[in-house]
């Protein structure tokens, strides 16, 4: 088979209600990374020094050297702008979640004290702030292990969440795996949390930032002031409000780091921006651990057959008779490059309708003329395919008047003996009296633009089966 991993489509069109507690407009997910201490160190056994997210412009790694600068960065972070963030957060009563790197949390026991005081959530953020695309699959999930072990030693219970960061391909699966997260976050993929099904575990996906963030304050293009910061919140609150005040309500997640943002002049657009969200109405403050308890409990996740997963076997037994009478068609598509898009009716649709788009002028008139006609001899010997009978008595055409059956007799004939093919219609977007005017009208049609016409309609009334298969 070939198959494409990457969901392009998520919750589709018509995203689920959040349904946040107390009918909030908005969630707002505060992240503080707590990672001073377990950066790349010799003194932490790495073989060189940290080069990412710091104020050092341009910054690159020392092999075999530790690097003072870099390091008193770090170490303000856990000094100095730990506590200010802390005193800025429980002064306003606002709830964060750390991601805590295993081995910074060990480093730190007066900081793990005070977010435990605070009724911080503590998840974990791996077992060392580094690198992990290059890491081994059977190593990455020994450090998980790890982490998970070291963090239970230090904060008195195990993590709940997790979120890597420098991560892997690898790595969202392999803490799926692990099988203890109530919700992962290394993805950046949507404004709502999703589930994610990973061999028999339903995985739930909490979504992350990378730009509602101040990691921006050291990179480039990036921030430079505490203003542009806060104008960046502020526009991200406001669009995302506008959206939950029209039924959309969605996540804001908002990433920070004791190094930088805990920084005078950066903290300062930070005050604002909580100030003002703190000015409107119905605005939620949770942890993570509040999101993926209230999405477990509302949104629960239900498997479901899922044509990018099926065998041959079942994909054409589900999807052979979508087109009349030509299983050649799924058999077909089932070679193209499905995925999670080909998942639900548009997606499979489309897949569908490449095949028979690309077909020969000939087997695309055999699908035609695989079709009844309309009110016709099988209708009435009750020989139709269960989606054809459907289809036609969802218009009243299984209950004619004799005058009526006659008339569309009459039709029948004529348009066969011109064309050589059924009329075919999407009958379900049609009423009786639409379906005889649009008889009328493509009588008149020359053969050519009726072969066209014909064909969307087939392939119209293989969107709307889907949908109904594909609920």
């Amino acid at each position: 088979m070939n198959r494409y991993p990457r969901d392009m489509r998520g919750h589709g069109p018509t995203p689920p209600d959040a349904a946040w507690p107390g009918g909030a407009r908005i969630a707002v997910s505060i992240v503080l990374n707590y990672e001073e201490g377990g950066e790349n160190c010799l003194l932490h056994g790495d073989a060189q020094s940290e080069a990412f997210l710091s104020d050092i412009a341009g910054a690159q790694p020392w092999p075999g050297q530790r690097h003072w600068n870099m390091e008193s960065i770090y170490d303000y972070g856990a000094r100095a702008g730990f506590w200010r963030l802390h005193r800025l957060f429980t002064g306003l009563n606002i709830p964060v979640t750390v991601y805590g790197v295993a081995t910074a949390l060990a480093r730190s026991p007066e900081q793990v004290a005070a977010m435990k005081s605070a009724g911080w959530e503590i998840a974990s953020h791996g077992l060392k702030w580094v690198e992990h695309r290059d890491m081994p699959e059977e190593e990455e999930r020994r450090q998980i292990a790890e982490a998970v072990r070291l963090h239970t030693e230090v904060v008195g219970e195990r993590p709940r969440g997790w979120y890597t960061g420098r991560c892997s391909v690898n790595t969202v699966r392999l803490t799926a795996e692990e099988g203890g997260f109530d919700w992962i976050s290394d993805t950046y993929d949507d404004d709502l949390p999703y589930w994610l099904e990973t061999g028999t575990r339903d995985q739930l996906v909490i979504p992350y930032t990378l730009e509602a963030n101040d990691m921006r304050f050291a990179t480039a293009p990036g921030y430079i002031e505490g203003e542009q910061f806060f104008t960046y919140l502020r526009d991200s609150f406001d669009t995302l409000y506008a959206e939950g005040c029209a039924g959309q309500a969605k996540m804001f997640s908002i990433g920070l780091h004791c190094r930088l943002i805990g920084r005078p002049g950066k903290i300062a657009g930070l005050k604002r921006f909580l100030d003002y969200a703190r000015t409107h109405e119905r605005v939620w403050f949770p942890r993570r651990g509040d999101i993926a308890r209230h999405w477990h409990e509302t949104h629960p996740h239900r498997r479901r057959p899922r044509p990018s997963r099926m065998d041959r076997e079942s994909f054409v037994g589900h999807f052979g008779g979508i087109y009349e009478h030509s299983p050649w068609i799924a058999e077909r598509a089932f070679e193209l490059e499905l995925g999670p898009a080909h998942d639900s009716p548009a997606g499979l649709a489309n897949a569908l309708a490449r095949i028979f788009r690309s077909a020969t002028p000939a087997e695309r008139l055999g699908v035609l003329k695989a079709h009844p006609d309309l009110a016709g001899k099988l209708a009435q010997a009750r020989r139709l395919t269960a989606s054809s009978s459907f289809e036609q008595s969802s218009a009243g055409l299984d209950a004619l008047t004799d005058a009526e059956r006659a008339e569309f007799a009459t039709l029948n004939a004529d348009y066969v003996a011109k064309h050589g093919f059924p009329f075919i219609i999407a009958v379900r977007d049609h009423d009786k009296a639409g379906i005889l005017a649009a008889f009328e009208t493509r009588l008149a049609h020359d053969s050519a633009t009726e072969f066209a016409t014909a064909c969307r309609q087939v392939e119209r009334i293989a969107e709307l089966r889907l949908q109904d298969m594909l609920k």
